[in-house]
């Protein structure tokens, strides 16, 4: 059924989901929640301060507005439940007022401080809680579709046909329920233990697909035909010469295994796992010149339009001197530029294109694709790989990766692939320092900045994403800009970037922080994955105990890109132990070790259910064990495919014999 289809879902939802490759009821119940509220009654008595919040009652006071900095406000009343009588306190929801009248019953959640005998609330709701424990999905939101949307939208499928990919022996070995029952309770879980069920179905079948396709690349002898090429090895290397750079002794090492690949009769198939800083870039250019030498067009695939746009100005600087051709496609273009691209593209007047995932749409036909490289976050997928070999292409695919992972999980992960490291940095990097601050040191952060600010040196000030329900609870883009220009707003500009502005706003912003216009940029992790800004020598993360360690790694990684001392200050009164790690070593291989020791199951209801590598709900830290047994079982049934024919359809429609 077409999400048109759907109950209450009008023209312009319909183009929202449409754009997010959303087109069925299917597809809409595979968007799934990536955490979960527990909605249960708190009792007051046992809470520390800080500690969240759930509770209802009854409003005793009108409401209080006060309006303060740029369109901001806050909202204040007095609400009592049976024993307790509380101050309610919540941000920017000043339009809730004419709904707050004295002797209404709402519910409250949020932060309880004991202190003041008060809850900063990140969320009221008109009704009164039940006395069973309810959980509810909460879900990404699509452009302007909202979570409680989303909820709506799928409780209105009524019949849910799903395809069982999973074999019965399997689904009884492992006492999994059916497919149809999964997605029913991870919507709609009536317990913890149906959510549990659910998950384990999911992510059992999840890594179950992924393993079959990795398992079948790996084994399948048509996918090792590769291009032929007859590239002289000096020209490489009068290339590689005339970098105003030497390469390190890892770059060399993966530059040999890229030109014997490329030169070899069967089709390649490398990830680089290079360090934040290593150098991985430059060794795909390399690539991408030895591609261009045997007269193939090249690729350059990157998640972000920021990052294709810096390759793009990148590959033009290094190849002002020869006669290759590069165009740039991404989304933001306008019809007429991209025709153009188009048309340049199917004649072969152009050499190397860059872009985002725009590169392998339907529109785009190449003359002569020799090589596709996908820069951060992205596994060149199977479809991706189907939609090329459609078009008659089966170009040679080297990645890009700055996020290292231990061997173990390499081997597992990118069993079909070569894998060549970069661990040594580029010559002349300095490395990085990096501080541990508490919020009571915070004068030491602001002295740290400061001098920085005096060397003319810019500097990223980093907050956690904050979904919508913990609003205000912890140090978000707002609060640090209010924070940031009462300390340094009289002698410097400061501006903010996140993930809700437009690509026009975001791209300004960016381009006015890399042309110095701007000495503070306060941001979100969108800036996480590549962004150069040779200038960066300091970079401020806030509740740093929220992120990840590779992910920390990766932010310190957007400092000391160049030869000035570069410094990163973690801000953090919670999880210093795990976060000593980052001040101790900045080798990227050993964080990501100590990442995956150390970062357990987590809470299954207050933990982004998304992992790694764009699954839905697996995770190949915390589901490594389930990998592993999904590995085998396809490979069992690899042996005897013909007997399972809609995994053979799978196979077929995503691999297409690849």
């Amino acid at each position: 059924m077409k999400v048109e289809n759907i109950k209450g879902i009008g023209t312009k939802t319909v183009q929202i989901l449409n754009d997010n490759n959303i087109y069925t009821s299917i597809d809409l119940l595979e968007y799934y929640p990536f955490r979960y509220n527990v909605l249960k009654r708190s009792n007051i008595k046992e809470l520390s301060d800080g500690d969240k919040i759930i509770i209802d009652g009854k409003i005793e006071t009108i409401p209080i507005i006060n309006y303060f900095g740029r369109n901001k406000n806050k909202l204040t009343f007095k609400f009592s439940t049976q024993s307790f009588l509380l101050n309610i306190v919540i941000f920017n929801r000043a339009y809730l007022k004419p709904k707050l009248n004295i002797g209404n019953i709402i519910t409250v959640i949020g932060k309880y401080d004991k202190l003041h005998n008060c809850i900063y609330a990140s969320e009221i709701r008109f009704d009164k809680l039940s006395d069973d424990i309810k959980i509810e999905p909460i879900y990404h939101s699509i452009g302007s579709i909202s979570s409680n949307m989303i909820r709506k939208y799928i409780s209105n499928i009524n019949d849910i046909e799903v395809i069982e990919y999973i074999p019965e022996y399997l689904k009884e070995q492992y006492k999994l329920i059916s497919k149809k029952e999964a997605i029913k309770y991870i919507h709609n879980p009536e317990s913890k233990y149906k959510l549990k069920q659910a998950l384990a179905y999911l992510k059992y079948e999840e890594l179950f697909l992924f393993m079959l396709k990795i398992n079948y690349l790996k084994n399948n002898k048509e996918n090792k035909i590769g291009l032929r090429r007859n590239v002289d090895r000096s020209d490489v290397d009068n290339f590689i010469n005339s970098l105003p750079f030497e390469l390190s002794f890892d770059q060399k090492k993966a530059v040999d295994n890229i030109y014997n690949d490329l030169l070899e009769e069967k089709r390649m198939n490398r990830l680089i796992q290079g360090d934040v800083g290593s150098g991985k870039t430059i060794v795909a250019i390399i690539a991408l010149y030895i591609n261009y030498l045997s007269g193939y067009q090249g690729a350059l695939m990157a998640p972000l339009e920021v990052l294709a746009q810096q390759h793009y100005q990148t590959l033009i600087k290094i190849f002002e001197k020869y006669n290759i051709k590069i165009r740039l496609l991404i989304g933001s273009l306008k019809q007429k530029e991209k025709k153009e691209i188009y048309e340049e593209l199917k004649s072969k007047n152009i050499d190397i294109i860059i872009g985002t995932h725009a590169l392998f749409s339907k529109a785009v036909i190449y003359n002569n694709l020799g090589l596709v490289i996908t820069d951060e976050q992205h596994r060149f997928g199977v479809n991706q790989r189907s939609n090329l070999k459609n078009k008659g292409v089966t170009p040679d695919i080297l990645y890009l990766s700055a996020t290292p992972i231990p061997r173990t999980y390499a081997l597992t992960i990118y069993g079909d692939m070569d894998i060549s490291n970069i661990k040594t940095l580029p010559n002349g990097r300095k490395e990085i320092i990096t501080y541990l601050k508490k919020y009571s040191e915070i004068k030491d952060v602001l002295n740290i900045m400061f001098n920085e600010i005096k060397l003319n040196h810019q500097i990223f000030v980093v907050a956690p994403i904050i979904e919508e329900d913990e609003e205000n609870t912890n140090e978000n883009v707002e609060k640090l800009e209010i924070e940031m220009n009462k300390a340094f707003g009289k002698i410097c500009k400061i501006g903010i970037l996140h993930g809700k502005m437009s690509s026009k706003d975001k791209e300004k912003i960016m381009n006015d922080f890399k042309e110095n216009k701007l000495s503070i940029l306060i941001s979100t992790t969108v800036i996480e994955v590549g962004v150069d800004i040779k200038n960066a020598t300091c970079i401020a993360i806030f509740d740093a105990y929220r992120f990840g360690l590779s992910q920390l790694h990766q932010l310190r990684g957007r400092v000391g890109r160049n030869n000035l001392q570069g410094y990163c200050i973690l801000v953090s009164d919670k999880e210093a132990k795990r976060l000593e790690i980052m001040t101790e070593t900045s080798d990227g291989f050993k964080i990501s070790e100590e990442d995956f020791k150390l970062r357990g199951s987590g809470d299954l209801f207050g933990v982004k259910q998304s992992g790694d590598m764009s699954f839905k709900v697996a995770n190949i830290k915390e589901d490594y064990n389930i990998l592993l047994r999904a590995k085998e079982d396809t490979i069992n049934i690899l042996n005897n495919i013909d007997n399972y024919i809609n995994l053979k359809k799978v196979l077929s429609n995503s691999v297409n014999q690849d």
